[in-house]
């Protein structure tokens, strides 16, 4: 089977692998251009490109697919695989493969359609959440499903390690349906589109902590953006990134972002409803502490109200 792969993160890493190591002829793969990145801002290849480097692929990176048909065709592929590529495929492209398009994505649709899936699976406090192998079509995640892979969220999860695992549920996925891709498109699932809700990308804008919200909504907000783009605080103007912390139902009558109490077990502030332990944080520049290793070089005053 010759397959076009379209991919750029590092998410898309382990479905490149896996359809080289089951042996599938990937005959180009599609990665968006090279851009700076870091404070250097020095030019960043892609996860993807590196990969399809190291494996002596040939590598497209056009700027947008909106004069690739004819050279999307030369590779004459049965099918393409496209995992996190960052740019819609126009309905000409979506026709080229004997087989169509087929998309893996990091959410049990129509649950999350969009960009951060993952992300607000962990901020809205899903118990589930999965990997669906789905037919494109000229929508945002709107195709018909092939299959669908349910992974659990655990209590504990940042962003990144459910990345990590739906990640590799997405490798094992594709390699799974490729195998009998004829019985999946014969017996392919439309979506409930009113059951659908919209994962929009994290910004930075985000990143501030609201100390009047529930200690489990701010709770389940580290966790998702977790490591990127962060959560924050802001302590006598010195901004505090909070990486770890865990939810207490207890009550308290002291206005919501006042510091209860800063101790080696944890530096607890009241919420709009419950307080929050923060674990573990760190000051602008700094290593990730726990908390007490971080109150050993700064002292938090109880009482002081964090903004």
């Amino acid at each position: 089977m010759r397959i076009i792969f379209a991919g750029t993160p590092e998410f898309s890493v382990p479905t490149l692998q896996a359809l080289l190591a089951a042996g599938y002829n990937v005959v180009a793969v599609y990665t968006q251009p090279d851009r700076p990145a870091g404070r250097g801002r020095k030019t960043r290849l892609s996860p993807i490109k590196q990969c399809a480097r190291k494996h002596g692929l040939v590598i497209e990176q056009p700027v947008t697919l909106k004069d690739a048909t004819k050279k999307m065709k030369t590779f004459s592929a049965d099918v393409m695989v496209v995992v996190a590529y960052g740019l819609l495929l126009p309905p000409r492209i979506l026709q080229i493969p004997v087989y169509g398009c087929l998309n893996i994505h990091a959410s049990l649709l129509p649950r999350w359609r969009g960009a951060a899936p993952i992300h607000r699976a962990i901020e809205a406090g899903d118990k589930e959440t999965g990997i669906t192998i789905m037919q494109m079509d000229s929508g945002l995640d709107t195709g018909d499903i092939l299959a669908q892979y349910p992974v659990i969220i655990e209590q504990t999860d940042t962003a990144k390690q459910l990345h990590d695992r739906l990640a590799d549920t997405g490798a094992m996925a594709i390699t799974d349906v490729l195998s009998n891709l004829a019985y999946y498109q014969k017996n392919a699932i439309p979506q409930q589109n009113e059951l659908s809700s919209y994962a929009k990308k994290v910004s930075k804008e985000e990143s501030d902590i609201d100390w009047t919200e529930d200690c489990e909504v701010i709770e389940r907000r580290i966790r998702s953006f977790n490591p990127w783009p962060g959560t924050q605080t802001w302590y006598k103007g010195i901004k505090l990134r909070v990486s770890q912390a865990e939810c207490s139902f207890e009550s308290s009558p002291a206005k919501p972002g006042t510091i209860l109490s800063a101790d080696k077990s944890g530096i607890r502030i009241a919420c709009g409803k419950g307080m929050l332990c923060i674990n573990k944080l760190q000051r602008p520049g700094g290593k990730v502490h726990d908390a007490a290793d971080f109150l050993n070089g700064m002292q938090l005053d109880v009482g002081t109200l964090l903004e």
